[in-house]
């Protein structure tokens, strides 16, 4: 089993810069992807961004790409999400995942855990 923990949401305004991180704990001794996803009232779950275990392979929503950035650091179990220049169409709660077969890496339901999510919202 393993459970996912994420912090680092707010309000912010437009233009600002946010750091999400997703801590894990047990079972996570296999290497894995992290991922983040985000839900906005009224919208489905969508992919924002993955991480491969050694950190060497980085996907990205168009959404996002050039204004997120990925992270990960092994040795503490952690992912980071840095979000820079938000907009308010990036206001949703951000969740993190794990997956040990992250094929196709887009998909939720290729995940196999998820925290419990963290509010971001952004002000215009």
């Amino acid at each position: 089993q393993v459970q996912l923990v994420e912090s680092g949401g707010g309000l912010v305004q437009a233009g600002g810069s946010l750091r999400l991180s997703c801590a894990a704990s047990g079972r996570t001794f296999s290497s894995y992807y992290m991922g983040w996803f985000r839900q906005a009232p009224g919208n489905e779950r969508e992919f924002v961004a993955t991480i491969s275990w050694s950190g060497d392979s980085t996907y990205y929503a168009n959404s996002v790409k050039g204004r997120f950035t990925i992270s990960r650091d092994n040795a503490k179990n952690t992912a980071y999400l840095r979000m820079n220049s938000l907009k308010p169409e990036d206001t949703a709660v951000y969740y993190c995942a794990l997956a040990f077969k992250p094929i196709p890496y887009y998909r939720s339901n290729t995940y196999d855990y998820w925290g419990q999510g963290t509010q971001v919202t952004v002000s215009s």
